[in-house]
């Protein structure tokens, strides 16, 4: 059966060559498009023309978001890259195309290509990374073959609507985690109103993971690019900024997020990442597989999360949308494991013994047997926000910040010791 195939190659001579050779052999391919560029190119494909495509890495506007409408629409998608031509190759790995031959090939290689994308693409429909052979997966993940020297675990710090204390939770893990010794890695994914960069005194308009995010969608991010766009704020503590204004919520796509969590995870040994409240999978965009979603960069992180800290606030209100936020959570990510934190602890508004009546009441209408209460402790919450620091620089005997790091020590399955010595002053 003969394979319908497009074309989208810019400013190259050999593409000429290769469409005769493919109309001229017997590989079982037909051109039945040369586009001119990705609008001609989505057009096309919207038209149902075409099994596939052929294209180039100089293709204007190639970048991740279209190549996610193209595995949408079914379409396979090979590189093709002039002979020698590393750079190329390599921008086309790092956009996920797992299938690259060069202008030299024979039409029988491919043909062969081609049959093998298809046949990936069918197997795991709507795949964009990883979709080729023989290790090309990890290749295309990671964009650096063979660079990634460490597997670092991804934490998501979730909580429901009503500010309870979310990112003062992923602010202090990933410290502690950096006073235990273990390199981390701090990022803001919230698109509703991320504050990761007030709360730590980081007032300047660097790109952060907005900026990571643009290079992972562009087929350029690698680690040393990733490792520009976090601030170093510690020997070990590296920070991705939030968007500055919550209407940039656009540039933070899924598909790009997943690139960056990947090589994140060889950049730190922990990755905390302080996600946005919404779960809902904005239903009334689900016929547009092209829409931006908000909610999209939370849903996709707590995906690719190895563990969700769901984190709420101890009074009745706070936890009655703790309890709802974690079936929905369940609902949104089947599978997910949950570490669930109670912030804010104090008997003013739970009642005596607070501790007890937290536990009993997340056992009886959550189900949760096991939990980390971090104790109200506002004069050093307050002392960290003023100074723009961690629990553990301003108060690190503090109760709170005592009860993050025993999480964090239990996260990195390390042994929690008394607090001896505050973190390293910032570079």
């Amino acid at each position: 059966m003969t394979v319908a195939v497009l074309t989208a190659v810019t400013g190259a001579g050999w593409e000429s060559r290769l469409v005769a050779a493919l109309e001229n052999g017997d590989s079982g391919l037909a051109v039945v498009r040369r586009c001119v560029d990705v609008a001609d190119l989505l057009a096309a494909v919207a038209t149902g023309h075409g099994r596939a495509v052929l294209l180039s890495a100089d293709l204007r506007r190639l970048d991740r978001e279209v190549l996610g409408r193209l595995a949408a629409s079914q379409v396979a998608v090979v590189g093709v890259v002039p002979v020698g031509d590393e750079q190329a190759e390599r921008r086309l790995r790092q956009l996920g195309i797992g299938h690259v031959v060069t202008a030299e090939a024979t039409t029988v290689e491919v043909s062969a290509a081609v049959h093998r994308a298809i046949e990936k693409m069918s197997d795991r429909p709507g795949h964009v990374v990883g979709t080729g052979d023989d290790g090309e997966r990890e290749e295309s993940v990671n964009g650096l073959a063979g660079l990634q020297t460490t597997v670092g675990r991804l934490v998501a710090v979730w909580g429901p609507t009503g500010a309870p204390g979310r990112t003062t939770i992923a602010v202090n893990l990933a410290a502690e985690a950096a006073l235990l010794g273990r390199s981390a890695l701090l990022a803001d994914a919230d698109t509703y109103g991320g504050a990761v960069a007030q709360v730590l005194g980081l007032l300047d308009e660097a790109p952060g993971l907005a900026g990571a995010a643009r290079s992972a969608n562009n087929g350029q991010l690698d680690l040393p690019t990733l490792a520009r766009h976090a601030r170093q704020l510690t020997p070990r503590l590296r920070v991705l900024t939030g968007i500055t204004r919550t209407e940039r919520w656009p540039e933070i796509r899924p598909a790009a997020l997943e690139v960056v969590w990947a090589l994140a995870r060889g950049l730190a040994e922990l990755t905390v990442v302080d996600c946005g409240f919404c779960l809902e999978q904005d239903e009334e965009l689900s016929f547009d597989t092209a829409a931006p979603r908000r909610n999209g960069a939370t849903l996709t992180t707590i995906e690719q999360a190895d563990l969700v800290v769901a984190v709420g606030s101890a009074d009745p209100v706070g936890l009655q949308r703790l309890v709802r936020g974690l079936s929905d959570l369940r609902e949104a990510v089947p599978g997910v494991d949950v570490h669930v934190v109670v912030n804010r602890l104090r008997p003013s508004v739970v009642g005596p013994d607070p501790e007890r009546q937290v536990r009993s009441a997340l056992e009886r209408y959550a189900g949760v047997l096991r939990a980390t209460l971090v104790p109200e402790d506002r004069a050093a919450v307050d002392a960290a926000m003023l100074r723009g620091r961690s629990l553990a620089e301003v108060a690190p005997k503090s109760a709170a910040g005592q009860a993050v790091s025993r999480l964090a020590s239990e996260l990195l399955g390390v042994s929690h010791a008394p607090r001896r010595r505050r973190l390293r002053v910032r570079t």
